[in-house]
């Protein structure tokens, strides 16, 4: 055999059995397939949806909402008090003794507030429930504007003058004979004004003021004598 076919089938050979000597490719080696990707899917949010405090608020901050809450609804329910005071005297102190008939004889300074919405008029009456002879009216006053907050002291020619126990129009001063005696000085708000003439009785004035009554208050002074 020639050498040259010799060295060619040498050659063969041993590129074969190098080949076979290699062994399978390590399979840390081969990448693995690519995995099949997942669709993404991304949610709209409407562009009015609210979106979610990110942070609560703190239990006294919470307190302190509802605390005012409370508050601004009891004030929006709760009617403002009507009151009448004087600055002569104050609620069950004794009256002055210028104001009674051992004095001037003159009205005391009355104030008054909290008229409610929708009143009309007013009305005021003075009378001592200790008289001898029963309930004795010392001053009635009807139709007085609703918006006025009191009487000047020694006042006259405000409202309507009702009629006395004396008989007589306008004010009559503690005058008791003799002990210590309660004076009510009442006010009324009144959901219209009384069609009565100057002159009309507590009684009168009483009648016409049924079911009419918005609120009313009240101040109580003493005289001895």
């Amino acid at each position: 055999m020639p050498k040259k076919i010799v060295y060619v089938i040498l050659v063969s050979c041993l590129l074969v059995a190098l080949t076979a000597c290699g062994g399978a490719p390590d399979p840390a080696e081969v990448a693995p397939p690519p995995a099949e990707e997942e669709a993404a899917v991304e949610e709209e949010v409407p562009a009015d949806t609210a979106v979610p405090a990110t942070e609560a608020p703190t239990e006294e901050e919470a307190v302190a909402e509802e605390t005012e809450a409370e508050e601004t609804s009891e004030e929006e329910e709760t009617p403002m008090e009507m009151t009448i005071t004087s600055p002569a005297f104050m609620e069950g102190e004794a009256i002055p003794l210028k104001f009674s008939c051992d004095g001037d004889d003159m009205s005391p300074e009355l104030i008054w507030s909290g008229i409610p919405e929708g009143t009309a008029s007013l009305v005021f009456i003075l009378d001592d429930p200790d008289a001898p002879v029963g309930l004795w009216v010392h001053w009635v006053l009807f139709n007085l504007p609703a918006d006025s907050t009191g009487l000047a002291e020694g006042a006259t020619g405000q409202g309507v003058d009702g009629l006395n126990s004396w008989g007589q129009t306008g004010y009559g001063g503690p005058c008791p004979p003799g002990g210590t005696h309660r004076y009510f000085h009442k006010l009324y708000a009144l959901d219209i004004t009384l069609d009565l003439d100057a002159g009309a009785s507590k009684d009168a004035i009483e009648t016409a003021m049924e079911g009419h009554i918005l609120n009313q208050a009240e101040l109580i002074g003493t005289y001895t004598r």
